[in-house]
């Protein structure tokens, strides 16, 4: 006599399995990938408890990594209702150590910036960590480094001013023993970025830098503003000239490209005027009508 069947339950799965055999390994769909894959393959988040393929988890957070300057990492799923936050201990089993380093100084970076009592050293060279003494004025101090000894303003990290207003002051650059300016080496690694003094590590790429923090783009060599130079003929002449980093050709397709996508605008612009034109009669008579049928709509009845 035939043995009857037995129905195996899952919270994602469900299925048949005969007596004495064992049920099928029921199979996880990732949110991120939208693939189904068995729980061994996937990670779920302890603050949310989302879960999602460890290979897609890892993609995501080293890109999180790369471009999040140290923000906390949050829950990939868009729709998840806790707004979980990836834990450290998270992260560190998903990157390589040389990512986890990265993570952490950038977090700490972000930190200090957004802390009212902590500000770097303007000194490109030096980037000490100073402490801000606070005054019930909220006006502007004199803060210390303890490691270059210079003293700078807390509001516009220019050197220390008590006699005038933060405009009216240069930014502050390192000195010698004996006081003479030094000119900031301009293929040091790490700079501040000319508009929001945050610290940026270049350590690859064309000299065109965008800063993450406020969006401006400036030269890496001598920080000239390119915010405008749709064509970098900055690197065309003067100290920066051939230092963009691309070849010739390379910067010549860039130029075509953007001169292209001016054109097609323009040549769009030309066509669809005089059709606009024509049309725009039969548009306002649309919304003419649509008006008088609202107005009618909401008359009230005649008596």
């Amino acid at each position: 006599m035939a043995s009857a069947g037995k129905v195996c339950h899952h919270p994602l799965t469900t299925g048949m399995c005969a007596v004495g055999e064992l049920a099928l390994e029921p199979l996880i769909t990732c949110r991120l990938c939208l693939g189904e894959h068995p729980l061994e393959m996937m990670t779920s988040l302890r603050e949310c408890s989302c879960i999602f393929c460890t290979q897609c988890l890892k993609q995501y957070v080293q890109l999180a990594v790369r471009e999040g300057f140290g923000s906390p990492i949050s829950c990939p799923d868009m729709e998840c209702s806790h707004r979980g936050i990836l834990q450290e201990a998270e992260i560190a089993s998903l990157v390589p150590d040389d990512q986890l380093q990265l993570y952490e100084r950038l977090k700490f970076e972000r930190e200090v910036h957004l802390d009212p009592q902590r500000t770097w050293c303007p000194v490109a060279a030096c980037q000490t960590v100073c402490h801000i003494e606070q005054n019930d004025s909220g006006k502007p101090v004199s803060v210390d480094c303890q490691a270059c000894h210079i003293k700078f303003c807390s509001s516009c990290k220019s050197a220390w001013h008590p006699e005038s207003s933060c405009q009216e002051n240069e930014p502050i650059v390192a000195t010698t023993e004996s006081g003479v300016p030094v000119n900031p080496d301009p293929e040091a690694p790490i700079k501040q970025c000319p508009v929001c003094r945050i610290y940026i590590e270049r350590n690859e790429g064309c000299a065109q830098m965008m800063c993450k923090n406020c969006k401006h783009t400036f030269c890496w060599y001598c920080l000239h503003n390119l915010d405008n130079d749709i064509f970098l003929r900055h690197y065309d002449k003067g100290p920066c000239r051939n230092k963009l980093g691309h070849s010739r050709a390379s910067v010549m397709w860039n130029r075509t490209q953007v001169v292209g996508i001016l054109v097609g605008l323009g040549v769009i612009a030309l066509v669809t005027s005089p059709l606009l034109l024509l049309a725009s009669p039969c548009i306002i008579c649309c919304i003419c009508k649509s008006c008088r049928g609202k107005k009618k709509k909401h008359e009230p009845p005649a008596s």
